[in-house]
């Protein structure tokens, strides 16, 4: 396996399936392009006479649309940006803060990252999609799943203020998980 020599760039990207790391091989000399997704080569091009331009391709078990921008700053020097879905990294992390949550907890020793997508009410633990079974209940709607034996509800319930919107909060056997900041 040759050394990474023209790494110039690594990006961490929180998707309901896991957080993923995005590794780009730039080789202004050479043109290599290579773009590594959780460490596994997804693109591979040698000798671009193009050194700006753009590498499309998909992130997590959720194909998730992924492009790294090369542009010129000046001279020799190069800027890349990442986009998820279209919109740089920044603009898609904070939108994916009001369209999810997700918790962070450990059950019998080990480590689970829960996802709430709240468009579509689809949970996600561990990069598995879970099966879940939902239900209306006096103050809202309780989302059942169970992880490594242990029953889990996620509550839906009216802030009663239109600016909040609605409130998830996961409880795991009767006990209320705080809501992890990625």
């Amino acid at each position: 396996l040759e050394k990474m020599t023209d790494l110039v760039a690594v990006w961490e990207v929180a998707l309901s399936d896991g957080v993923h790391k995005i590794e780009f091989e730039h080789g202004t000399t050479s043109g290599k392009r290579v773009v590594y997704v959780d460490g596994k080569e997804e693109i591979r091009r040698e000798w671009m006479f193009k050194l700006v331009g753009k590498e499309t391709f998909t992130v997590g078990a959720t194909k998730t649309k992924a492009a790294i921008n090369i542009d010129a700053v000046s001279g020799f020097a190069y800027e890349y940006t990442l986009e998820i879905n279209g919109k740089s990294l920044k603009q898609y992390m904070e939108n994916r803060l009001k369209t999810t949550n997700t918790w962070i907890l450990n059950l019998g020793g080990t480590d689970y990252r829960i996802v709430l997508e709240k468009d579509t009410m689809d949970v996600w633990c561990n990069g598995e999609k879970m099966e879940t079974a939902g239900e209306f209940v006096d103050d809202g709607t309780e989302t059942h799943f169970t992880v490594a034996d242990h029953s889990c509800c996620i509550k839906a319930v009216s802030s009663g203020k239109r600016k909040e919107g609605i409130i998830h909060t996961l409880i795991v056997d009767n006990r209320e998980i705080p809501e992890a900041v990625e």
